[in-house]
């Protein structure tokens, strides 16, 4: 049973002939009339009976005709709500972070989408890259918000911002009130650094290792409120990135000097997965977001 013959069985009904029948459907008579028998060769009954050139509905007919209208309407139904879904900016987005953006920059971001988008459904999870790639790759996450690039080719990339890394050093530190500092200037300093798993731990490191920097690594924490705190009572020194300098009493933040001392933070979805509206919206309020951040270049 094809919902084409639903359609021309009910006009049938409505119009009470054939010919008016293929006339509002747009299709020719002899193949609406071969469609009504395949359905009533399915069905095991006869719909109609035909009566020179009109036609009316058998007993079965008449009991199947309800049942045909509800399933067309059903559709419709259906139709309506794809086309208002595609058509709106509305429906669930569920959007990753890593932790080391998710409390400097999203706040302000996300009530401004929610407040011009109020129909969005949107979930936030905060988490390690890993965890984030993983929940892309499974599509319980539309959207991650994470440092790049990204090895492989399975995702696509929307850069938002790129800032610069600074020096965390004590207050008190003899660099404390330099413009900037190399990393070899602070290469004998007791490091403080996010734990592995961080993406920005590998940031850190990297840029050490461009500086042949072998860091002293001291203390690490899933954290930067804790790694400043210690900064602050002089245990050693940190590299953080723009966005996550505070107005700290025992820190001073002094730029770092070094070429590629930097971050690159972007947005990435899944390759290949078709994006709604709703997705789409969050992209682009995101990507105009990132303009009023410090440190674009």
């Amino acid at each position: 049973m094809e919902l084409h013959q639903l359609r021309y069985f009910c006009a049938i009904a409505e119009t009470g002939s054939f010919s008016r029948a293929a006339g509002q459907c747009h299709v020719a008579q002899p193949s609406l009339s071969q469609q009504i028998l395949k359905l009533e060769a399915e069905l095991g009954a006869r719909l109609f009976d035909r009566l020179g050139r009109s036609v009316r509905l058998t007993d079965l007919g008449k009991t199947f005709l309800p049942r045909a209208r509800a399933v067309l309407r059903e559709l419709e139904a259906a139709k309506g709500d794809v086309r208002e879904r595609k058509d709106s900016i509305s429906g669930p987005i569920s959007v990753g972070v890593i932790p080391t953006v998710a409390p400097y920059f999203l706040p302000p971001h996300l009530s401004l989408f929610t407040r011009q988008f109020p129909q969005a459904q949107l979930t936030v999870t905060e988490e390690i890259t890993p965890v984030l790639l993983d929940g892309v790759r499974a599509g319980r996450l539309d959207v991650a918000l994470l440092a790049l690039p990204l090895r492989g080719h399975e995702f696509d990339a929307f850069p938002l911002l790129t800032e610069r890394l600074f020096a965390a050093l004590p207050h008190k530190h003899a660099l404390a009130n330099r413009r900037s500092v190399s990393l070899k200037d602070i290469r004998k300093e007791p490091f403080l650094l996010l734990r592995d798993g961080h993406c920005f731990r590998d940031t850190a490191v990297a840029a050490c290792d461009r500086a042949r920097v072998k860091p002293q690594i001291i203390f690490e924490s899933g954290q930067f409120s804790s790694i400043l705190s210690m900064v602050g009572t002089g245990m050693g020194v940190s590299i953080v990135p723009e966005m996550a300098i505070e107005k700290h009493l025992n820190c001073r933040y002094v730029l770092i000097s070094d070429d590629g001392a930097t971050r690159t933070i972007g947005a990435i979805v899944l390759r290949g997965r078709s994006l709604t509206r709703v997705h789409n919206a969050f992209l682009t309020h995101i990507r105009g977001a990132s303009d009023a951040m410090v440190g674009i270049r």
